[in-house]
């Protein structure tokens, strides 16, 4: 722990080797903890100049009623977190709960809540290190690539669903694949370079990469493509990260006579209407924020320990925009 890191409750449960749930029983005397697991919680506590928060304590002893759920500004934008959000407000209703939603735009206040979600978590985003410090149990879609933990984590194997992606290209003809990639503020961008890159090197070919800010707009990934196809003309397969770039992209190249094969890293209705139909990974978020708010209900009611992770599965849908026969006519 750094030592400008403040002391949470979360820092006193690890350090004491017990669950957020019996550090906080413990220091406010209440619930099944023996007095032996008391004194040395409290010795810890004392120890590491712990200060109770009196909001977090009063929210432990009742709740709210209300989780809040944070979410990046492309939520407009974006056809991925809508069903995320969904997902997670569904789940919350099941178990009479209500969300506050919170986005990087929101007052820096952290809202009244009994904990929170936070998906697809962006490095530097003052928002998101406010609320990741702010002692509330949290739970984040993805790893967050700062400093801080959450309590729990759901998150997805992409880099290796990205490599079975480009074999199935390799396997359709294209030996040299090219990756729009979508910056490296989130752990899902991170990963899919990092994967990306690793697939290169076990086939011996060299990366062709260009990266747009994780909000890009529809110019900056075409500039980006043009530049790959300038710099490197030999490229035979086109994998777009941002949502929803693929669809946006094809009706340019189809005008181009590029033969290249395309698929995307984010599935959508959009994925799946196009002319043709493009290769994509369905993040299946719906589920994704199901799952979140799963671990978050059992992170409170003390199912769940501090620092679970669960994996969410997500699957490769295979279309006629990487089938050889395209590059033919």
């Amino acid at each position: 722990m750094r030592k400008d890191e403040p002391v949470t409750l979360l820092t006193v449960a690890r350090a004491a080797g017990v669950s957020k749930t019996t550090a906080s029983d413990a220091l406010r005397g209440s619930g099944r903890v023996s007095a032996e697991t008391r004194a040395m919680v409290t010795r810890v506590a004392d120890t590491l100049g712990y200060v109770p928060n009196g909001t977090a304590r009063h929210l432990r002893r009742a709740s709210t009623g209300t989780i809040g759920l944070h979410v990046p500004d492309v939520l407009t934008r974006s056809t991925y977190y809508m069903p995320f959000v969904f997902g997670v407000v569904e789940n919350a209703a099941a178990r009479d709960y209500d969300i506050t939603l919170i986005t990087s735009g929101s007052p820096s206040r952290v809202p009244r809540v009994d904990g929170l979600i936070l998906g697809d978590p962006l490095a530097g985003d003052a928002v998101v290190e406010k609320l990741m410090t702010s002692g509330l149990p949290t739970v984040t879609c993805e790893h967050f690539p700062g400093d801080a933990a959450a309590d729990g984590v759901v998150w997805s194997r992409h880099s290796d669903k990205l490599t079975e992606m480009l074999g199935h290209l390799r396997a359709s003809g294209a030996a040299h694949p090219a990756l729009v990639a979508a910056g490296s503020e989130s752990e899902w961008a991170a990963s899919l370079q990092r994967g990306y890159r690793e697939w290169c090197v076990g086939v011996g070919v060299p990366p062709a990469v260009r990266t747009v800010p994780f909000e890009a707009a529809a110019e900056d990934v075409h500039a980006a493509v043009e530049d790959l196809l300038s710099a490197e003309p030999h490229l035979d397969a086109l994998v777009c990260a941002p949502a929803g770039a693929a669809a946006r992209l094809q009706p340019a190249l189809r005008r181009t006579g590029s033969p290249l094969l395309l698929a995307s890293c984010v599935d959508s209705p959009a994925m799946s209407l196009a002319d043709p139909p493009i290769t994509a990974i369905d993040l299946r978020p719906r589920e994704a924020g199901a799952t979140c708010a799963d671990l978050l209900f059992d992170l409170l009611d003390g199912r769940a320990a501090p620092g679970t992770e669960r994996i969410h599965p997500i699957e490769l849908n295979l279309r006629a925009s990487t089938r050889p026969a395209r590059a033919g006519g």
